[in-house]
């Protein structure tokens, strides 16, 4: 799930074969109006003959280059870059149980893998050469990314550990994502994280959502989820302090936002969406 912030608020969610853009400003419960929609099978006829199989279950969307794009995940192995207006397919590449994918200065693309042959790791792409693992790196569980473009790092959430990581021979061939801090997160089976500002992480995992805050290197509860599990993913928009997230409820899984109080959700009656930590199916609310 992810949050663009145009004239009305559009958020992209995605699950089992496909991506809906729904304009959350005139949706409500589950009158939910859907302005965009994309099914794998619009990217076969573009893909080599074998990524049919690995586009399915969808995992994570995100609008990217400025909500002209959008990067996709797949939990059966690949991630692709697909342009909304056109819906051509821009980047593809096979990435094993691919849960979450950012993409960096200079249109480099890094995905964070659960499994694969050399073990769970965060492997990364240049969109020019489809394929072609630049550089790789061990990350268990690897769940989700988020890049600060204001202290240039990224940072990967594992199962259990969060990693930030600074760039270095960025603008080579052979660039390297150094490993710089590893924190132990305040609870197991971390699942999503996001920027509030450029100085704070929202983290959710399955026991409720903590802040990090950066400069202290510290971990606190974030007090209006801090105890609500089962949170698939959480995305904050800035521009009007809604904070979005995904929850599995009995029957379904629901989109809610939060400003100060709890004041909406949406309900997307049929899809179905996969946990960011394994590759098993979720029904109702179980983790």
């Amino acid at each position: 799930m992810d949050i663009n912030t145009k004239s009305e608020t559009r958020i992209v969610v995605c699950g089992d074969h496909m991506i809906r853009i729904i304009n959350w400003d005139r949706s409500e419960e589950e009158m939910v109006d859907v302005v965009w929609e994309w099914q794998i099978k619009e990217a076969f006829s573009q893909l080599p003959a074998e990524y049919e199989k690995q586009l399915y279950p969808l995992d994570e969307c995100k609008f990217a280059d400025n909500n002209r794009n959008l990067l996709i995940t797949a939990s059966a192995g690949a991630v692709l870059l697909l342009e909304i207006e056109t819906r051509r397919v821009l980047f593809y590449a096979s990435a094993p149980l691919a849960h979450s994918a950012e993409i960096m200065p200079d249109g480099r693309i890094v995905v964070a893998l659960s499994t694969h042959k050399a073990g769970n790791c965060i492997q990364l792409f240049d969109r020019t050469l489809p394929e072609k693992v630049l550089f790789q790196d061990r990350l268990y569980f690897g769940h989700a990314l988020q890049y600060n473009s204001e202290n240039n790092r990224l940072y990967a959430l594992g199962f259990s550990k969060l990693k930030s990581y600074r760039m270095e021979q960025w603008h080579t061939d052979s660039p390297v994502l150094q490993l710089e801090n590893t924190w132990t997160i305040p609870f197991n089976a971390g699942h999503d994280l996001c920027l509030v500002d450029n100085r704070e992480l929202l983290i959710t995992g399955r026991e409720g959502v903590a802040v990090f805050d950066i400069d202290k290197s510290q971990f606190h509860p974030f007090a209006p989820l801090a105890e609500t599990g089962g949170i698939k993913s959480i995305n904050y928009n800035r521009e009007n302090n809604q904070l979005i997230y995904t929850k599995g409820e009995i029957k379904w899984w629901t989109h809610h936002v939060y400003q100060e109080t709890p004041a909406k959700k949406i309900t997307i009656n049929d899809f179905r969406i996969y946990k960011v930590r394994t590759q098993h199916l979720i029904t109702g609310n179980q983790f």
